[in-house]
C-alpha cells in the first residue's frame, strides 16, 4: 500500500523525467489531481502532501466539496476538466479557475455572459475533437481557426488547447498533432495526457496533465 504522498512524488518524479528527455523545464508542466468522485479525506491527504491543482467534472459535485476546501486551504486551484453545459456557466464562473472544455460557441456566449455577471473571469483551453469521434466533445480541425478568433475577441483568456486521445490508438501521434496546431495557431498551452499516458504526453508538450487514478488509487 502507498499513500497519497508517496504516490504524488512517483509521479513529480516522472514528469521531471519525461520534461528533461524533452529538454524541457519541469516547473512548466501542472500536474493537475482529478478529484471527480474523491472525498474530502482523500483530497486533504494529497493537499498535505503539496498538490496545488485539482481537476472536477461536474458542477454540482465541485459546488458540494470545494468552497469549504478552499476556505480551509488557500492557494489551492480548481480547473473543470468535464463537459460543460452551457446552463452551468454561472456556477463555473463562480467556482473554476480554469475550464478546459470550451468546445462550441454557445458555451462562449454563456461563459462571456456569466464572466460579466460574477465579475469573474477564469481563463479557457479550446477542447479539440483531435481524433474526429463523433460521440465525443471538442471542436473539429476545420473549425478551430475561427473559434479561436471567437475566444480571442472575448473577454476571457485563452490559456490553450485540450484534446483527449481516441481509446485504442497509441495516443503519441495525436498528442504530437495537438502540439503542431498550438504552434501553428500561437497558443502555448497543452492540456493533454491522463494516468496512462502522462509522460507520453509530457515529451510531446504537455504543459498540464490531467491525473486521477495514479494519483487517488495503490
Amino acid at each position: 500500500m502507498t499513500t497519497a504522498a508517496e504516490r504524488r512524488s512517483l509521479i513529480v518524479q516522472s514528469i521531471a523525467s519525461a520534461a528533461r528527455v524533452a529538454k524541457r523545464d519541469p516547473a512548466d508542466v501542472t500536474l493537475i489531481a482529478v478529484s471527480k468522485t474523491r472525498s474530502v479525506a482523500e483530497i486533504e491527504a494529497l493537499i498535505a502532501a503539496g498538490q496545488c491543482d485539482f481537476g472536477e467534472s461536474r458542477v454540482q459535485e465541485a459546488q458540494d466539496k470545494w468552497p469549504a476546501l478552499r476556505a480551509a486551504y488557500p492557494g489551492l486551484r480548481l480547473h473543470c476538466i468535464g463537459r460543460l453545459q452551457s446552463n452551468k456557466a454561472v456556477e463555473a464562473v463562480a467556482l473554476f479557475d480554469t475550464i478546459h472544455s470550451l468546445d462550441r460557441a454557445s458555451l462562449l456566449d454563456a461563459l462571456v455572459t456569466a464572466a460579466l455577471k460574477v465579475g469573474r473571469t477564469p481563463e479557457v483551453y479550446v477542447q479539440v475533437n483531435i481524433g474526429d469521434e463523433e460521440q465525443k466533445g471538442g471542436v473539429a480541425l476545420s473549425d478551430l481557426p475561427a473559434f479561436l478568433e471567437q475566444v480571442r475577441a472575448s473577454p476571457l483568456a485563452l490559456a490553450g488547447l485540450m484534446a483527449i486521445p481516441p481509446l485504442g490508438p497509441e495516443p503519441g501521434p495525436f498528442f504530437a498533432l495537438l502540439a503542431k496546431l498550438a504552434r501553428r495557431h500561437g497558443v502555448t498551452g497543452l492540456s493533454m495526457g491522463m494516468s496512462g499516458d502522462y509522460s507520453t504526453a509530457v515529451m510531446l508538450g504537455a504543459t498540464a496533465v490531467r491525473v486521477g487514478t495514479a494519483l487517488f488509487e495503490n
